[in-house]
């Protein structure tokens, strides 16, 4: 390792936990990861305070990310970016320009997710200095790993914070799950870690005769992973008795940009999108607009009981397909709820809301269960 890369500090913007295999990875090369201050309120004011009024809410949030990070003396900043129909693809250049015009003598480095291992490899390699495919192969391995990892403790987490009797059990266990995970940097040891951190989440007690709502949730990728910007609406969910899906996540994202095709398994988020949407669209319009449409068909297929929109304001894509939601009701008779987030987005209305829909869903299956018994009676 050699002097210059001691010193150097990278940050990455947050999105969820995210941070947990960036930081593992960049450990890994003889980087020192700069994790900033998680998304808060003050960081939104300083995104939206140097941001275009009509650029959506990630941006804003990305922005005020590397205003911390800068200000808490991070060298790096880097940018994941990708080509197609998304504003994604031009945040890298504003948000230069506006870390520039701020005064911020900032590096910034892009990560080009879509160009998968080899992406990932030439932007290790550019910020090290380095071509060492043996150690790089290692922390990317890791990464994806990390990644995959957090996502099951999600899944896990989903399950019992809608059956748990003390409310907060769950997301205390899963905490101290996630620092169980984030402190291994070796691969032969976060086997191990996984056990401990599912059986530390084991400890929860809950109440498996609960009545519960099965929801999954779409939209964009950022919003539906990152729990300050969608206001956290797993756990608010969960504490109606909610058991929530996330239709994207990272790992998913992970299996159709990065993993090779001979290491992945059965249909991937992206190949479901393409074959359940077609009906309704019929080629990729930008951002997570193809996998929002399938994903309404897909979650009505297994019966479940609601799905949740969540966009930015002005975000195009999205805006398309909550468009296309009414002309799906022929064939999908799942409740379908639209929610659009930006920096003036209140708590008490977006409960209310949240509060309404479950009701909805919890009289429909009932009134569901009750048509089913009937017709059981009738047919015996």
């Amino acid at each position: 390792m050699t002097e210059s890369n001691k010193k150097k500090k990278v940050a990455f913007p947050h999105m969820g936990l995210i941070y947990v295999a960036w930081s593992a990875a960049l450990r890994k090369v003889g980087v020192e990861p700069f994790i900033p201050p998680y998304t808060s309120k003050k960081t939104l004011s300083l995104g939206t305070k140097h941001s275009p009024e009509a650029i959506c809410l990630p941006y804003k949030l990305i922005l005020g990310n590397f205003v911390e990070a800068l200000e808490g003396g991070s060298d790096y900043v880097a940018m994941i970016t990708s080509p197609g129909i998304c504003r994604l693809g031009e945040y890298g250049k504003c948000i230069q320009n506006a870390l520039h015009d701020l005064g911020y003598d900032a590096r910034y480095i892009e990560l080009q997710l879509y160009d998968g291992i080899e992406g990932m490899y030439r932007f290790l390699r550019e910020l090290t200095e380095k071509n060492n495919p043996v150690l790089f192969a290692k922390a990317i391995t890791l990464a994806i790993r990390k990644v995959f990892l957090i996502d099951d403790l999600e899944t896990k987490l989903a399950y019992l914070r809608a059956r748990e009797i003390k409310i907060g059990d769950a997301e205390k266990a899963f905490n101290k799950a996630v620092k169980i995970v984030e402190a291994e940097d070796s691969l032969s040891k976060l086997k191990n870690a996984k056990k401990l951190a599912f059986a530390e989440m084991d400890k929860v007690k809950i109440d498996t005769t609960r009545e519960i709502l099965h929801v999954d949730i779409t939209g964009e990728i950022f919003l539906v992973c990152d729990p300050f910007s969608n206001q956290n609406i797993e756990r608010e969910l969960g504490k109606m008795g909610v058991e929530v899906r996330k239709s994207l996540t990272v790992s998913s994202f992970l299996k159709d940009a990065i993993i090779p095709k001979v290491f992945k398994k059965g249909e991937t988020h992206l190949e479901r999108a393409n074959r359940l949407a077609k009906p309704y669209l019929m080629r990729d319009i930008g951002g997570d607009a193809l996998e929002c449409v399938s994903d309404v068909a897909y979650a009505n297929e297994r019966g479940i009981d609601g799905i949740i929109h969540i966009s930015p304001f002005t975000c195009m894509p999205e805006i398309m397909s909550q468009n296309i939601f009414p002309s799906m009701r022929e064939n999908c008779e799942i409740p379908i709820l639209p929610l659009i987030m930006d920096e003036q987005t209140g708590k008490a209305g977006y409960l209310t809301r949240l509060e309404a829909f479950v009701d909805l869903m919890r009289r429909r299956k009932r009134k569901l269960e009750i048509e089913k018994k009937q017709l059981t009676t009738t047919t015996v």
